[in-house]
């Protein structure tokens, strides 16, 4: 299940830029945010894939869905330009921000080679 994002649960849940003034993810699992509106055809068209890939990495994986139309502090922060925008949130390092709708098999890739990286096990 896709998470609906306000200013104060960003805050709390991913970033408080408002008290940082470097990037510092405050979540446990990867993430992807979906800057969205309700009018967006590409947007409505994501909303499913976005879906389907909750259920299927749940537990590896938390999406987030910004309104744009109501959260434009948010959108303003990450310079959000063109609806859909993603931003790929791995636990440590720097998020990636990608505008346009995506195919469900780009999803995958990123989320397997960029957010949930596999360590390899080290033989004793």
């Amino acid at each position: 299940m896709t998470i609906q994002l306000t200013k104060d649960a960003f805050k709390k849940d991913v970033f408080d830029y408002e008290n940082a003034s470097e990037w510092k993810y405050q979540g446990q699992l990867p993430a992807i945010i979906d800057f969205y509106a309700d009018w967006c055809g590409p947007c409505k068209m994501v909303a499913p894939v976005l879906e389907e890939l909750s259920k299927e990495y749940e537990g590896k994986l938390i999406i987030y869905k910004v309104d744009t139309e109501v959260e434009q502090e948010l959108a303003a922060i990450f310079d959000v330009r063109s609806i859909p925008t993603f931003l790929f949130i791995p636990v440590t390092g720097t998020p990636m921000l990608q505008p346009g709708a995506l195919p469900k098999n780009v999803f995958k890739r990123v989320i397997d080679e960029q957010l949930i990286v596999q360590k390899t096990p080290v033989a004793l």
